[in-house]
């Protein structure tokens, strides 16, 4: 009885390692390769490895912006107030164009000599101290980025030029303060038709 007993747990045994062994094949094609489990870690890791350069291409832009914001914010941070003063430098210099066409000016010329030593000095000032640059004179080439033109005349010019200067403008740094205000006068086509005459006469001789 034991004998016979023992004989069909042989046999049992033997089914399951007959089992196991039919089956390991088959769980071993289901599993990727060793090549296959490679190429995804590579990929894998090339994807964090671009994340990483994206993210610190963004930092670094974020950064010099906020380095960029701060310096403009102390550069500008007077605009307001050089305004203001500009308006205040226009009055004295309107005065003093004033007192060069009035009769009294011997009378008054110790005033005068005071407005212009105000005069000079502010302007001295704004420039040295706050790097104000004004700009705008007669004869200039119009530029719509620094100039308002509130008056324009037919001219026999080649380009667009200040024929007159009402208000100065004036540069903060890299920045347009105020826009200065002229007269433009425009090309009436006189100047280009002399131009083509004279190189025709030259081609000639």
């Amino acid at each position: 009885m034991n004998t016979e007993e023992e004989n069909k747990n042989l046999d049992e045994t033997n089914e399951t390692v007959e089992s196991t062994e039919t089956q390991a094949p088959e769980a071993d094609k289901n599993e990727p390769s060793v090549e296959k489990q490679l190429a995804d870690a590579q990929k894998e890791a090339a994807e964090y490895k671009d994340n990483y350069i994206r993210k610190c291409a963004d930092f670094d832009n974020y950064r010099k912006r906020m380095i960029r914001e701060k310096q403009d914010a102390i550069d500008y941070a007077n605009s307001n107030l050089l305004t203001d003063l500009l308006n205040i430098l226009d009055d004295l210099d309107r005065a003093l164009a004033a007192s060069e066409s009035a009769k009294e000016v011997e009378a008054a010329k110790p005033l005068v000599d005071g407005v212009v030593m105000i005069q000079r000095q502010l302007k001295n000032t704004l420039e040295s101290k706050y790097n104000l640059v004004a700009f705008a004179e007669k004869g200039d080439a119009f530029d719509p980025e620094k100039h308002e033109a509130i008056a324009s005349n037919p001219a026999p010019v080649k380009e667009p030029c200040l024929a007159e200067v009402y208000m100065k403008g004036y540069m903060l740094k890299e920045r347009v303060l105020r826009h200065a205000k002229v007269m433009v006068s425009m090309p009436d086509g006189s100047a280009n038709a002399e131009s083509d005459t004279e190189k025709t006469e030259t081609e000639e001789k």
